[in-house]
């Protein structure tokens, strides 16, 4: 997993448990091109730009790692690379930290024994609809947020 932004908490230790979870899963491994408080309003957007693009840059190397399309998906794991998450990349196309166009690069640039996962942002991704094979939508229907309760660690973080 190739995370690009982490919102709202304000150090690693805040959402400890989700890299506890990758740690305990064998074979799972991420990396982490952003920083804690994308979504305060004082943040620096320039410097987010420069982090997400860094991040568009891994990723295109990673999707580059198998150019012969040699992984399948019965080869085993520990010869290659079968599914890259890229955490939170559409969140970051969304705030145009980097260009749409190049998310849609990499679902074409892939091997077809890569499994391609793109998550985050808020708006539909239109612009990936037609190169994705699947596309769904988690949303919340309710939470206690909405009377005033904040994120709870453990459950949100």
């Amino acid at each position: 997993m190739l995370q690009f932004m982490k919102g709202g908490a304000a150090s690693v230790e805040d959402v400890r448990g989700e890299y506890n979870a990758i740690a305990a899963t064998p074979g799972f491994s991420y990396e982490n091109l952003g920083h804690y408080g994308w979504h305060r309003p004082d943040a620096d957007e320039i410097d987010h730009a420069r982090q997400a693009r860094a991040g568009l840059d891994r990723a295109q190397e990673l999707v580059a790692a198998d150019p012969t399309g040699t992984i399948q998906p019965e080869t085993p794991p520990e010869e290659g690379c079968h599914m890259l998450i890229l955490d939170e990349i559409l969140y970051a196309a969304n705030r145009e930290l980097i260009e749409p166009a190049a998310v849609t690069e990499l679902i074409t640039d892939k091997s077809p024994g890569l499994e391609l996962v793109l998550t985050g942002g808020h708006e539909e991704p239109t612009y990936v609809l037609e190169q994705a094979d699947l596309v769904t939508n988690v949303r919340k229907q309710q939470h206690p947020i909405e009377d005033g309760q904040a994120a709870r660690k453990g459950t949100e973080y």
